[in-house]
């Protein structure tokens, strides 16, 4: 076994990855770029090694340093991750070269399974079933055009060198199809270095189920059971689960075999996942289709290891070592249900938009970073509470694993999980995970790549707590913080009565204003106390509501606050004058408004249209002078290694554009100037 390997990585895997070693007593290296300074993955390491700028390209990518920073520290091999150099082949070539084991794969293997193009052809050879499609080495988009139109529209245009959902678009007609051509090769580009895309027919209702292989050095292989992916957003899996439901023990032997057999084809060594589409046919069963494989370990990893009982990194460092596998196939089974869900910083209510920001608040339920046990709540993170979530990497904050002996036990820990998790400083899908994990398609395992768009109306702009609840919430977080303050004594122990803001009198009931703002709109809330020989009553108007007001303390910081028939359980974190309301129900958020600070305010100029991220201007889709309808593209935004869309908000004239393709530009600032028409 090793005694000290480098990893190649940032984030959560990085930390995944320390951990496992740190147990089996290995010394770790970690190497970090600008903006990771003072991360999490850095502090978890035994030594740190500085590669440069904050761009992948300038840091993470950089696989001479990488290796330099390995033999200087006296490394014996390099952990790849997952993105980055993971599916490198001439980075893991390098790395042997220089004396280095490169835990993943070989490079051939890498290589023969690392284009989607080249595997798909290797997996027909071998027999095993493909999507019908284009899989060539040409390029004209003529001629690739002239293949989508011979297999029949919607199609699927896919980055042959990409992964994550990069460098992908479904195409629903001919017309459409050069445009999205476009975007996807720019995207392979940006994100892979190669712009070459195959096409395939798109399987209406496909489930995305995956299989996870190990192979060493000895030539033994094995299959560790399935994972479903098949909840997806822009082609980015958001929930995954194992088993998958609905899997029969024949096809699940029909699946891990051929995943087997693909791995032998290449004469693969380590961890590898072999992903499959699944169609589902009108009398309920079910055939699949090789997709693709991805030569090294998955984000979803988790999920199997909590079905399983096993570390996969503890497989993948063994079988590097030279070791030869842990167990048979036929000592593999599968232990009750597991879900995993990816905490990213976006707002799924606007397209997913990416966010940044500070972690001010970083609340988790309660949790272990390794879960062994059975019926366990995991959580894998690479960010702590302070941290600054960038616009150079990937969106992902957490990954949220629960194990439970069903998958109905399962869900109910997931829900209850994700409403222990508190973020305050950036937006975050959260909210989003909770309405998947219990909408009626995923609670009853009506699994398909388009659930999302199929649930959405009750997947988005959801508001589970309500305008009342959220006002009782605040201004009892008000009163409580005024009141422990008014109690506090002075250096002297000396407790000032006149110091009081209960809103005592000697006789009548006082009143008290607040002015609030909730989803965009301002409302006067008015509480009402009434003092008499007992403890004080309140009374609360929200609106059309008027009801009874009462809080106390409860654990963890929270409050038990009731309004009429109406209580809950609440956790309210103040940032300026944003008040963030979490309960069991759902989160909201609800403003103070203190109309003094907010006098004269100015409300943003008509027309104009800026960045809602930092990120690298791409193109512009008009000129100055264009007469434009509401919701046409004016411009496309590259961010956090996706593009974006900057539309129309109304009819108008485009007046001047401020930038030009290329330029980088930050958050919030006027990317160019339209007239709207009157």
């Amino acid at each position: 076994m090793f005694t000290k390997i480098l990893i190649a990585n940032r984030g959560e895997i990085a930390c995944r990855v320390a951990a496992t070693a740190a147990r089996l007593a290995i010394k770790t290296v970690a190497v970090y770029s600008d903006a990771d300074a003072t991360a999490k993955h850095v502090a978890a390491c035994d030594e740190a090694i500085y590669l440069g700028g904050s761009a992948p390209k300038d840091s993470y990518l950089r696989w001479e340093k990488i290796i330099e920073a390995a033999l200087a520290t006296g490394a014996q091999a390099i952990h790849p991750g997952y993105g980055f150099l993971s599916e490198n082949e001439e980075f893991a070539t390098a790395c042997a070269a220089a004396g280095l084991v490169f835990i993943g794969p070989p490079a051939q293997a890498i290589k023969a399974m690392g284009l989607k193009a080249e595997s798909k052809q290797l997996m027909e050879k071998a027999g095993v079933r493909l999507v019908p499609g284009y899989h060539g080495a040409g390029q004209d988009p003529v001629m690739l055009q002239t293949e989508a139109d011979r297999i029949g529209y919607p199609v699927l245009i896919k980055a042959s060198a990409g992964g994550g959902g990069k460098g992908m678009r479904v195409v629903e007609s001919s017309e459409g199809f050069a445009a999205a051509l476009a975007s996807c090769k720019r995207e392979a580009i940006n994100s892979f270095g190669d712009d070459a895309v195959l096409i395939e027919k798109y399987v209406q209702r496909p489930r995305h189920i995956e299989i996870q292989v190990f192979g060493d050095t000895q030539g033994n292989y094995v299959y560790l059971f399935e994972r479903d992916c098949s909840v997806q957003r822009r082609h980015q899996k958001v929930l995954e689960e194992a088993p998958a439901p609905g899997m029969t023990p024949e096809m699940r032997q029909q699946m891990g075999e051929a995943a087997v057999a693909a791995a032998r084809a290449v004469n693969y060594v380590g961890a590898g996942t072999v992903e499959f589409i699944v169609e589902q046919k009108p009398d309920g069963s079910m055939q699949f289709f090789f997709m693709e494989m991805n030569t090294r370990l998955q984000v979803e990893h988790p999920v199997t290891e909590a079905i399983t009982g096993l570390d996969l990194v503890e497989w993948q460092l063994r079988v590097a070592s030279g070791e030869p596998l842990p167990l048979r196939q036929d000592q593999l089974r599968i232990q009750g249900h597991a879900i995993e869900a990816r905490i990213c910083a976006e707002n799924p209510d606007n397209n997913f938009l990416p966010a940044t920001g500070t972690l001010h608040v970083y609340g988790l339920p309660p949790h272990t970073t390794f879960e062994r046990a059975p019926h366990g709540v995991r959580v894998d993170s690479g960010v702590r509470e302070g941290d600054t979530i960038s616009p150079f990497y990937d969106s992902m904050v957490a990954k949220l694993i629960v194990h439970g002996a069903t998958r109905e036990e399962a869900l109910a820990r997931m829900d209850a999980a994700l409403a222990h998790t508190h973020i305050v400083g950036l937006a975050t899908n959260v909210q989003f995970l909770r309405h998947v994990v219990t909408s009626s398609s995923f609670a009853t395992a009506n699994l398909d790549t388009g659930l999302i768009p199929r649930e959405a109306a009750a997947l988005f702009h959801q508001e589970k707590v309500g305008l009342p609840l959220a006002a009782a919430a605040l201004v009892a977080h008000t009163l409580t913080r005024e009141q422990t303050a008014a109690a506090a004594p002075d250096a002297h122990g000396w407790q000032d009565p006149w110091a009081q803001r209960d809103g005592w009198k000697s006789h009548g009931p006082s009143t008290r204003a607040f002015s609030v703002e909730f989803q965009g709109t301002p409302h006067a809330v008015l509480l009402t106390t009434l003092h008499g020989a007992g403890a004080p009553t309140r009374q609360l108007q929200v609106g059309e509501v008027t009801a009874p007001l009462r809080y106390a303390s409860a654990a963890n910081g929270a409050l038990d606050v009731g309004l009429g028939a109406q209580r809950a359980l609440v956790n309210l974190y103040q940032k300026g004058d944003v008040a963030h309301v979490f309960t069991a129900q759902g989160a909201t958020q609800i403003i103070a408004i203190d109309a003094l600070a907010h006098a004269g305010d100015a409300h943003g100029e008509v027309g104009r249209l800026t960045a809602p991220m930092p990120g690298k201007v791409v193109s512009f889709a008009v000129k100055a002078g264009d007469k434009v309808k509401k919701g046409q593209a004016l411009a496309v935004m590259d961010a956090m290694k996706m593009e974006h869309t900057i539309a129309a908000p109304a009819d108008g004239t485009v007046a001047e554009l401020l930038f030009a393709p290329g330029d980088q530009v930050t958050d919030g600032v006027e990317l160019l100037r339209m007239e709207v028409a009157a």
